[in-house]
């Protein structure tokens, strides 16, 4: 059974960066698309960014093109988002998530099969 476990966030200044890991256990990330997702009070999950299991292409939100980037490192099974530039508006509980089956492109819906517990990013002056 694929565990995920994120960390990393924390309280940043507006303009600021934060770097979130999701560690998997249990079995191999690889091969696997990889989703980010956050969740504001009162507000629905959106997905953020994702990379695909199949060819390791990458999908992000329009809110945060060009400021987080996704990648993995399979030899550590983790995957990581990097967050720059953050605003005030990014501030959520992030989730990273695990597709069941190998080889397909990501989504940033969030139909993933596996889900860690969540790391709260917290944008405040």
């Amino acid at each position: 059974q694929l565990q995920l476990v994120e960390s990393g966030g924390g309280l940043v200044q507006p303009g600021g960066s934060l770097r979130l890991s999701c560690a998997a256990s249990g079995t191999t990330l690889a091969y696997r698309s990889i989703g980010w997702f956050r969740q504001a009070p009162g507000k629905e999950r959106e997905g953020v960014a994702c990379i695909s299991g199949r060819d390791g292409a990458t999908n992000y939100a329009d809110s945060v093109k060009g400021r987080f980037t996704i990648s993995r490192d399979n030899a550590k099974n983790t995957v990581y988002l990097q967050m720059n530039s953050l605003k005030p508006e990014d501030t959520a509980v992030y989730y990273c998530a695990a597709d069941r089956v190998l080889l397909r492109q990501c989504v940033l819906s969030p139909g993933y099969d596996y889900w860690g517990q969540g790391t709260q990013v917290t944008v405040s002056s």
